[in-house]
């Protein structure tokens, strides 16, 4: 590949990103326009569709978050021990168990199983309606997309991230909890009190603030590749794999962002 090609390539990939971005800050701020102003408009987000898509987002993806996060507590304590023993200091993975589940992994599992679960999906839902010319049809009736499509999304996904964070910061502590009692003879309350003992308010808002951004992200790279979907059924597959893609990459590049500044 010649330079000049090369220059061009790197270009229009820039400009694409620069668009996609663009793009999905117009969502946001159009979802807050309807958020604030629909009411006085007599067009407010609809609470039943809020209600649907936290049924959808939230509580059918509850079971695998707590399961992943219980499994991530064992696999903290069993490696935290065997790490630990080398300097006849294995008491000391409570408190690493503990700061790590809050500040990092709880959050980080599920953002990452609600991308590939919701996220897929709501990219796959919308995309559908794209090349059916459903979001066409709402327009033609007067009703804008993304007060209708949009705004309900964002709200549960922001409603449901923290509660399902919490979920996964219990479960992981449990896991670890129990796995470490066998090890080192302790009981699960002890356990746990040791857990409280160390952790401060501030390390579980850590991983709630960071769920409300990642619950951002992954709804508006879904909705946003869900609109641009083209070419068919072929077009919809490259945009649920992408939206996947995109969203974790995101969750885990602005999770890396947010521990530099917050561990300073």
């Amino acid at each position: 590949m010649s330079p000049r090609r090369l220059v061009d390539k790197v270009g229009a990939g820039t400009l694409e990103i620069i668009e996609e971005v663009g793009y999905q800050f117009s969502l946001f701020v159009e979802t807050l326009y309807w958020l604030l102003i629909g009411p006085f408009m007599h067009q407010p987000v609809r609470v039943k569709a809020i209600f649907a898509e936290m049924m959808k987002i939230g509580v059918l993806a509850a079971p695998v978050v707590i399961l992943l996060s219980f499994s991530n507590g064992v696999m903290m304590a069993i490696q935290g021990i065997v790490t630990l023993k080398e300097f006849d200091a294995e008491s000391q993975v409570i408190p690493g168990i503990a700061y790590s589940v809050t500040r990092e992994f709880g959050v980080l599992i599920a953002a990452i199983v609600v991308a590939g679960r919701s996220g897929s999906a709501i990219a796959a839902r919308i995309g559908s309606m794209q090349m059916s010319q459903e979001v066409d049809a709402l327009r033609v009736m007067g009703v804008e997309p993304v007060r209708f499509l949009v705004a309900p999304i964002i709200v549960s996904m922001l409603i449901m991230m923290p509660v399902l964070t919490i979920f996964a910061d219990t479960a992981a502590l449990i896991g670890g909890g129990i796995y470490t009692g066998i090890v080192l003879k302790l009981s699960l309350s002890t356990f746990l009190d040791r857990c409280f003992e160390v952790l401060v308010f501030y390390d579980i808002a850590q991983g709630i603030y960071k769920s409300l951004v990642f619950g951002l992200l992954i709804s508006l790279v879904a909705c946003s590749n869900g609109f641009s979907v083209t070419g068919g059924a072929e077009g919809l597959g490259r945009a649920t794999t992408r939206s996947v893609v995109s969203s974790i990459a995101l969750i885990v590049v602005a999770d890396m962002i947010f521990t530099y500044f917050l561990s300073r």
